[in-house]
């Protein structure tokens, strides 16, 4: 190999890297300056178990829904959000729901973990648990 033809081997080579360079750079103000992610991890209490089959529901302060999420297979689901406050509730008929107050904030990432505990998020449920324990209570078994 001829030093020439090496030259030209890595003046090709350097011309690459910086317009992938350039390329990265663009795609990283493409993105809206008014926008945040948010990203939720969905686990059980105690076990760390991630819980994939949970429904994220992220609403508004007003309780419109923005957004419905359902957790990968660890347990995380991503979403891109506008700035403003918002409400996230984890549900899962199995656990009780878990909802939290967050802020995003421009360009910024909001992380929140999820720890369900046993239970059911259903008020229906809830309230046929209720009557049992009520009769039970008072039957005393």
């Amino acid at each position: 190999m001829t030093l020439s033809r090496f030259q030209a081997i890595v003046g090709t080579m350097a011309a690459i890297a910086s317009l992938v360079g350039a390329a990265f750079s663009l795609v990283q103000f493409a993105r809206p300056s008014n926008t945040g992610e948010l990203v939720a991890i969905v686990q059980a209490a105690g076990s760390r178990r991630s819980v994939s089959d949970a429904t994220i529901e992220v609403l508004t302060t007003q309780n419109a829904i923005v957004a419905t999420l359902t957790p990968d297979s660890t347990g995380q689901a991503t979403k891109e959000l506008r700035e403003g406050v918002y409400i996230v509730r984890v549900s899962h008929p199995r656990y009780e729901a878990d909802v939290r107050r967050i802020q995003v904030l421009p360009r910024q990432t909001v992380e929140i973990r999820a720890s369900l505990r046993s239970g059911s998020s259903s008020p229906i449920q809830r309230a046929v648990n209720n009557g049992v324990n009520a009769v039970r209570k008072a039957l005393r078994f």
